[in-house]
């Protein structure tokens, strides 16, 4: 059983690094003048948009957001994946 949770805890982990740096990674691409019209960019799209897309429509219908110059739905993303990685992490614990 302990094999079982070691190797669970372990593609948690795989998968939030994987999920957060593809975030990091289009953070930074949409600094540079590149954009999405790109096989990376377009990957970097789809792999983080279902993530990153209800994030920034909950920050639309807040009072914060709508008309902001910064995007901040990563940051809430990145928030509310740490949230659910340590839920996880604790389920699988429990095992």
């Amino acid at each position: 059983m302990e094999n079982i949770q070691f190797l669970l805890t372990k593609a948690v982990d795989l998968f939030f690094y994987v999920m957060e740096l593809l975030i990091f990674g289009r953070i930074i691409l949409s600094w540079l003048p590149l954009g999405f019209n790109n096989p990376i960019g377009q990957f970097l799209y789809s792999m983080t948009e279902p993530i990153l897309g209800p994030c920034r429509r909950m920050l639309d219908k807040s009072p914060l957001g709508g008309g902001m110059m910064l995007d901040f739905s990563p940051i809430i993303a990145l928030i509310l994946m740490m949230l659910a990685k340590q839920l996880i992490l604790g389920l699988i614990t429990m095992l």
